[in-house]
Order: C-alpha cells, then sequence, then structure tokens
C-alpha cells in the first residue's frame, strides 16, 4: 500500500528503478511524472519569530511553493545532446555548453493542426520521427490510455494513430519500421512502411484476458505497466498474456447519479488464485507466435527481457511464496529453454531491473542480498559466479548503467548512510571504485546514452531539489534549473528545518529520527508531539531528502507541535537482517518500535509526554491504527488515512511475500490485525479513520470492517469518507 499526496493523482509513472519501492513521500509519488527542477542550495536558516505563517491553502491547493520542473529530458544517440518538454515543444540542447541547438517539434510551425497538450514524447531509432502522446487517461498507478501522434521531423508532417480508439504503451521496434501498442487487452503491430494495423492476439476481453499488459496486481505489486519487449533487432515480440477468468472480482459503488454504478475489476486477495500467466513471442517474418514452455513451476512472471542475442530472451519466475526465484533463457530460434540461475530464500525475494547482459555476449549482472546486504555480481551466461562486484555492510539501491566502453558500472547506494543516496562508479572487476556525488542527501542521476554526462537531481532535507549536469568524471558542468524565487519566497515565512536523530529501541537496535521543532522552540516549554509514520516492508520516512509534505509539517510546527518521524524495523536501507525483522510478524516489531521511539521522546525535557499522537496513510494507517490500540496509555490520538485493517483483504503478491499464505499462517494475518477484538476493545485516544470509497488498492471494505468493530467493541470515534476517490484522495 502506498502513501499519496493527497491533492495530486498519479496517473502513470515510468520504471526505472522498482525494487518494489511504494511511494512514501508527496514528491516520490509525484516523480515518476516530472523529473523535478530543484534549488539552488542556500541552507535554511531558522526564521525569526515575527514573520507570518502561510496558509494551509498554499499548499494543498495553490501549490504557492511547488518547484518548477524540467519535464521529459531525453539523451539523443549522440550522448552530446538532449531533449526536454518545453512550452508545449521538444526542444534540443547541448550536454557540454547548455546551449539550445534548434526546435524539433512546434504546433506554430503546422498549418492547420490544432494543438493538444504533450503528456509523453519518444524518438524512433534514427531520431527522424517523434511519437507523442496525449489525452493521458489514469487507469491504475501506471497503467493508461492515451492518444498518440507521429510526426515527421525532415516532411514537418503529423497524423494521428488513434482513430480506432485509445490506446495503451505505444512503442517504436528498434530499427523504427513498427509501432507496438495494446487496445482493449490485446496486442498490435502499426506498419509505418503502409500505414497497416495488425492484431498479434485476438482473445483479449475486459476482466478475463490481457495480452501485453500486466492485471491489477502485477501492476501495483511488480511495479511495471508494459508487458512486450521488442527483441534488439526488431523482428520478434515477446510478451506477457495474463489469463484472469477464474480471479475473483471486487465490485465499488460509483456515487454518480440515481441509481450508483458499479465499478468491477479483477482483484486476488491473499490465498485467492492469481491469474495465470505464461509468456509468447511473435515473430515478424513468420507471422506466428509461439508459447515458451517454461522447464519449472511458477506462480509469478515479474520480468522479461532480450539479452543482446536477438533469439534469447530471459524470462525471471518466482514461486507463490516469492521465495525461489529463476532466470531462464529461452532461445526463440531453436525452441531451447534453460535454467541458468536460481536464488531460494527463508524469507522473500524482491524483484528489481538490474538484470543487465553485456555485448560480447558472456555474462550478466544481477544484485541480491545474500552477503545480507544487496549487492551487484557478475556471472557467466551460464549462472557460474565470476565475482561480487560490490561488497560491504551497505545496499546497492540502483543500478544505473553499464559503460561497455569503459566497463564501469555507475550505481545509487547507501554506503555514506542509510539515510542518503550518493552516486558511484566502480569497474566490472571490482575495481576502481569512486565516489562521484558532491553533496551529501539523495541524489538521483540520468546517463546521457554514451555515459558522458549525466542530470543529477540532488535534495537535502533543509535543501529544495537542485538539478545539475555533470560530465562522467563527477565535475560539475553547471545548474540545469533552480527555483530561487519559491525558496527566497519560502523564506519570508516562519520556518523550521529538520533535524536528524537516533535512539536504542527496547531490543538495543539503534534507529533513526527527524524532528521539526517550532521556529520560536522555548527549549523551557513542553510540547505535544505529532508522529508521522509509514514503516511499511523495504520503505523510508526518514531521508535527507526535500519532501513537499514538510511544508505541512512546519505548519503544525507553528502551532505549536513538534513533529517527529521514525523508521522501525522493516523498513530500507539497513540490510536484510533489519528489513526481513518483521517476515510474518507484521504490525509486532513495527508497532513496538514506534512506541519505544515514544518513550524515548518523552525522556526529552521539551516534550509533552501526555500529548503524542500519530497519523499514517495507507500502511501508515495501518500503523497509526495498531499503536492506539496495542499502546494507548502512550498515544493519545491517531488519524488513519486509507488503512489496511486486516491483510487478508489485501491483494495476494503483497500479502502473501511478508506473511505467508493465510491458510498456513493464519496467525500471520490475524495476530496483529486492527479488527481483531483484542486490539479494538483496546482503543481508548481519539480517533479519526479517513478513507476513498473508490480506492482500488487498498479497499474501503477495510474502513467498514474497523468501523463495525470498534462499534462492537463500543469504541467512540470519528470518521471521514471522501466519495469516488481512490487511494490517493486528490483533489
Amino acid at each position: 500500500p502506498v502513501t499519496f499526496n493527497p491533492a495530486l493523482q498519479t496517473g502513470k509513472s515510468t520504471n526505472n528503478q522498482i525494487n518494489n519501492h511504494h511511494d512514501m513521500s508527496i514528491f516520490r509519488s509525484i516523480k515518476t511524472l516530472l523529473v523535478v527542477a530543484t534549488t539552488i542550495s542556500y541552507g535554511f536558516l531558522m526564521a525569526q519569530t515575527t514573520k507570518p505563517d502561510y496558509k494551509l491553502e498554499d499548499v494543498w491547493r495553490r501549490y504557492s511553493f511547488y518547484p518548477m520542473s524540467v519535464q521529459g529530458i531525453r539523451s539523443m544517440n549522440d550522448g552530446l545532446n538532449y531533449t526536454v518538454l518545453e512550452d508545449n515543444k521538444v526542444v534540443q540542447y547541448e550536454y557540454a555548453t547548455g546551449n539550445r541547438v534548434k526546435v524539433l517539434f512546434d504546433f506554430t510551425k503546422l498549418n492547420g493542426v490544432a494543438s493538444f497538450n504533450i503528456d509523453e514524447y519518444q524518438f524512433n531509432s534514427t531520431e527522424t520521427q517523434i511519437l507523442l502522446e496525449t489525452e493521458s487517461a489514469p487507469i491504475y498507478r501506471h497503467s493508461y490510455t492515451a492518444k498518440y501522434y507521429l510526426y515527421d521531423i525532415k516532411k514537418n508532417t503529423i497524423k494521428s494513430l488513434s482513430d480506432a480508439g485509445a490506446q495503451q504503451l505505444m512503442s517504436f521496434s528498434p530499427d523504427g519500421n513498427k509501432l507496438a501498442f495494446v487496445r482493449d487487452n490485446n496486442l498490435y503491430i502499426y506498419d509505418l512502411s503502409n500505414n497497416s494495423e495488425l492484431a498479434i492476439s485476438t482473445d483479449g476481453v475486459k476482466n478475463r484476458v490481457i495480452n501485453g499488459a500486466p492485471d491489477w496486481v502485477y501492476e501495483e505489486e511488480f511495479s511495471f505497466s508494459k508487458a512486450f519487449e521488442w527483441s534488439p533487432d526488431g523482428q520478434a515480440l515477446a510478451y506477457i498474456k495474463f489469463d484472469e477468468s477464474n480471479v475473483k472480482e471486487f465490485t465499488m459503488p460509483i456515487y454518480d447519479q440515481l441509481y450508483p454504478s458499479q465499478y468491477t475489476f479483477k482483484y486476488p486477495k491473499a490465498g485467492e488464485e492469481n491469474a495465470k500467466v505464461s509468456v509468447h513471442v511473435y515473430q515478424i517474418s513468420t507471422k506466428k507466435t509461439t508459447n515458451i514452455k517454461l522447464p519449472v513451476d511458477y506462480e509469478y512472471i515479474p520480468r522479461i527481457q532480450w539479452t543482446k542475442n536477438s533469439n534469447v530472451l530471459s524470462i525471471r519466475t518466482l514461486n507463490r511464496l516469492q521465495n525461489e526465484l529463476n532466470l531462464i533463457l529461452a532461445d526463440v530460434k531453436n525452441s531451447s529453454v534453460d535454467v541458468i540461475y536460481t536464488n531460494k530464500n527463508n524469507t522473500y525475494i524482491e524483484i528489481n531491473d538490474h538484470l543487465t547482459f553485456t555485448d560480447d555476449g558472456q555474462y550478466f549482472i544481477y544484485s541480491h542480498e545474500d552477503s545480507g546486504f544487496n549487492h551487484l555480481y557478475l556471472y557467466q551466461m551460464n549462472g557460474k559466479l565470476v565475482r561480487a562486484i560490490t561488497s560491504g555492510n551497505w545496499e546497492v539501491i540502483d543500478l544505473k548503467g553499464f559503460d561497455a566502453k569503459s566497463q564501469k558500472l555507475f550505481y545509487i547506494s547507501t554506503e555514506e548512510s542509510p539515510i542518503t543516496r550518493t552516486l558511484y562508479e566502480v569497474k566490472i572487476d571490482g575495481s576502481g571504485k569512486k565516489k562521484l556525488s558532491e553533496k551529501n542527501g539523495v541524489n538521483e542521476v540520468e546517463f546521457s546514452k554514451t555515459f558522458q554526462y549525466y542530470i543529477n537531481t540532488w535534495s537535502s532535507a533543509q535543501s529544495p531539489y537542485e538539478v545539475n549536469l555533470y560530465n562522467q568524471k563527477g565535475k560539475n558542468i553547471r545548474t540545469l534549473m533552480d527555483n530561487k524565487a519559491m525558496f527566497e519566497k519560502l523564506q519570508s515565512y516562519r520556518w523550521s528545518a529538520k533535524t536528524f536523530f537516533t535512539f536504542t529501541n527496547s531490543d538495543g537496535i539503534e534507529l533513526n529520527g527527524w524532528m521539526i521543532k517550532p521556529a520560536d522552540f522555548d527549549a523551557n516549554k513542553k510540547y505535544p508531539v505529532f508522529m508521522t509514520v509509514y514503516g511499511g516492508p523495504g520503505q523510508q520516512t526518514v531521508m535527507d531528502e526535500w519532501d513537499y509534505t514538510t511544508l505541512w509539517h512546519n505548519l503544525l510546527a507553528q502551532k505549536g507541535y513538534i513533529v517527529v518521524s521514525v523508521d522501525n524495523r522493516g523498513t530500507d536501507g539497513r540490510g536484510y537482517d533489519f528489513k526481513r525483522a518483521t517476515y510474518k510478524q507484521m504490525g509486532k516489531l513495527e508497532s513496538q518500535d514506534q512506541a519505544d521511539a515514544v518513550k524515548y521522546l518523552q525522556s526529552q525535557a521539551f516534550v509533552d509526554a501526555a500529548r503524542i499522537g500519530i497519523e499514517g496513510w495507507s500502511y501508515g494507517g495501518y500503523m497509526s491504527t495498531l499503536c492506539l490500540e496495542r499502546y494507548p496509555e502512550l498515544f493519545k490520538m491517531a488519524i488513519a488515512v486509507a488503512p489496511v485493517t486486516n491483510w487478508r483483504f489485501y491483494d495476494s503478491v503483497y500479502s502473501e511475500r511478508y506473511l505467508g499464505l493465510p491458510g498456513t499462517d493464519p496467525q500471520a494475518y490475524d495476530d496483529f490485525s486492527p479488527i481483531n477484538k483484542k486490539w479494538t476493545s483496546n482503543m481508548k485516544g481519539k480517533y479519526l479513520l479517513i478513507h476513498g470509497t473508490a480506492d482500488d488498492n487498498v479497499h474501503f471494505q477495510n474502513t467498514m470492517q474497523l468501523t463495525e468493530k470498534l462499534v462492537d467493541s463500543n469504541v467512540e470515534f470519528e470518521q471521514f469518507s471522501y466519495p469516488n476517490k481512490n487511494h490517493g484522495i486528490y483533489g
């Protein structure tokens, strides 16, 4: 479950780094849509108490302090130029100088063509044509439909590709001669040479069969939207078929008319039947489709990926418990299928997008946690381990690319600190490791195609986002954009920066937290504490990065609250043991750690020990509810937004990954369920329960079940429902 910005809806996202990262903050929920521009780091100074407070409407309605953005950055083939979306134009810039080279697409240069808002764009392989995407309409978290247009740069002509209806996932073949897309659950190829459209599949039916796009649970829990891939030579199209005929349906009322309409979709809850998945390859030359018969038993196919050989497709499978992963190579020419790598685990294995095949066809690079921390490894193509490329008591968070020319890998890690993200380079033989990031905080990078340059988005808890251009050696060439005006405007109001702290919990484990104090903080006074939590597996709220929700938390601080967040056990960045500690006992250690955080805060002279509350969204709502139920003597208040109240109500992939199967591990589901009478009857403090009635992710059913149990336990509480709003409760 994901915490969303309560004002912005995530309609679609790119999928550069997965590791099943569920959005944890406001900025994370939207940066899948944008490459966010950032401010020059001047560092926030403690504001004078004479300064006024900004208004709630400045944060959530007017977005008065929202950063400007650089949209649609694309490296061009030469690696020396890049393009951006600028004023609804596609504009080319030079990396080295920052000079504006030319405008590649501009509606004003077209005769008799009505303009539209460009949501996304992509080039063909020769960069002579641009595929333009508009009218994007979200389906779920990553998926959306859109209308597409093809623009020919040399001819200065544009044509619609969506006359037969909106499509999904349209993308060029590597040779640029064809386009593949999904429409109405079927996969199609559009041939640009003769402007013809061919259906690759014909059995796609809503709520029955999907070809080339994932079902709800794959999209949400394996974090991808595109389930087809062109072969490197463009002569084959591999795709996953989802047969969800036997998956049970979930129906939500939509209060839109006299008799509410019903939205029905396939949603496999914990222990229920999943879609049956299979891999197929369509050959352009023969116009035939082959079903790849896999040599292992499996439940999930979370990734397919072509090797550098256009005849060899890699397929990753997981068993139902998600503790055995197989990497399979299928030769689509001679029909051989071989398991080359298997990883087994006592808990669960997370899917990532680090799998990289070398150009010479001899090796592949992958990451796993077998050492106790996630690291990069080099394997021969037969699966034999060559070496560990990285090692240490820190995590590789993201692999940003492999430069075949220099034999260097570029990756983001926690080596500096679990609450930071830093860019490093290392040679494939493990030598020459070098830190490239200039500043501590959180760095995210996007390399040019030749790895000569990269664009770095950096922020810290005290400094909003800053976008700079670097060369491969880590030299800062220039700032692409800043938000100095927004920064200066914010400085005119009362403001308090986050400060970080650590404490030791009752089991002797050090935990990380941050704190925001009122601008006019007086150490001789006692302040109530507002805690905010997520706490779910593999996520963090305690990060040295800018977070738009800090504006909301500062409003609370200026009204006299200390705002605190603590990362409990189970969260990311600290290795296997710390993250897996909550396996098959979700809620137990996490709420205990939050309770220990309260005890630590109560020991501080400036804290009002009797006035500590907690708030959370999604998994955080589950946490805030459980904290108030388990520890009523510590927590005075809780706010829960869209909480899971029993993991039996949630989807199969997520629930079973962390708890096992409800049929064999019932106590894992029930012992720390907020609807357990043991807990509901224990609730004493003030409780506010919030949910959107059209939440496709954490169903409104969760709130209704908890409401019933609280009423049965004679507990008084407050409830607020947002009609027809999904998990994001936006608008």
